[in-house]
């Protein structure tokens, strides 16, 4: 997570705002996932931080109520070299385990 997510985050809302206005007024974004983040980066926490302060209602829980949020991961790097989707690579992986949290959140 960095500072140029927060800029692409700024463009798709207004994206989304243009679109409302002109050709689907009901449509709405379900969640935010925040991707890439290292607990040991503080521009990761920062950035995570202004997230859930602007965002606090969007961004998916898991069962245990805690936000769901892609680590960086090597896993998660290496899976597309070896032709496999992340989850069938390593299924215990924390980029893995991640993504399955992200679909139950989802199916709720």
């Amino acid at each position: 997570m960095n500072f140029f997510a927060l800029e692409g985050l700024a463009q798709l809302l207004n994206t989304v705002k243009l679109v409302r206005k002109s050709i689907n007024p009901k449509l709405s974004i379900k969640g935010f996932l925040p991707t890439m983040y290292s607990s040991q980066n503080n521009l990761s926490k920062q950035v995570f931080a202004d997230l859930r302060q602007h965002f606090k209602g969007k961004l998916f829980k898991d069962t245990h109520d805690k936000y769901i949020v892609v680590p960086r991961n090597v896993k998660l790097a290496e899976s597309p070299s070896f032709g496999k989707p992340a989850i069938l690579y390593d299924v215990k992986s924390s980029g893995s385990i991640a993504y399955q949290n992200l679909a139950q959140a989802i199916m709720k």
